[in-house]
């Protein structure tokens, strides 16, 4: 309902025009506002005055959010990707499960560095991977070592099917 308020006793006669025009058309200005909003409006309406008979909401509510099934068993394989990550990814979900390192280039030549503290790595591979690589840390890409042959190497060294 709509209020109108003027300074003077009564309302003034533009004002009375007014509310009679919005009590003749207010099914009218329903319908547009229902279309305008998705029928949120008449929804809100409906839920500020509740019906007496109606049961009470219970006072907890559980949303159980479905998320994606887990895979039933993980497939880790190496990975070498364009920008230069090494990792550890799961075939079946396509996640990455582990950091191993980055290729770097510098001055004209690639190395491989290993996910460490001393390499600038915020999160470190694992103390057992570290010490199974460890000695291909800085290791130069290139005719003899190549991405292929570094991540047949990597996976052979960590037990993963190539």
């Amino acid at each position: 309902m709509v209020d109108i308020i003027s300074r003077r006793d009564g309302p003034r006669r533009e004002d009375a025009a007014a509310r009679h025009l919005i009590d003749q058309n207010r099914q009218s200005i329903t319908r547009l506002a229902d279309q305008l909003t998705g029928g949120g409006y008449s929804a809100s309406r409906a839920a500020a005055t509740p019906a007496p008979s109606a049961p009470e909401p219970p006072a907890r509510r559980i949303h159980a959010w479905g998320g994606p099934a887990a895979p039933a068993e993980q497939a880790p394989y190496l990975r070498i990707s364009r920008n230069g990550r090494v990792v550890i990814a799961c075939a079946s979900s396509g996640r990455q499960l582990h950091l191993l390192g980055e290729l770097r280039r510098r001055d004209g030549r690639t190395r491989f560095a290993l996910a460490t503290a001393g390499n600038g790595f915020l999160s470190p591979v694992a103390e057992g991977m570290a010490e199974v690589l460890g000695d291909l840390d800085g290791c130069e890409i290139g005719p003899e070592l190549t991405e292929e042959r570094l991540a047949r190497e990597l996976s052979g060294r960590l037990g993963l099917t190539a």
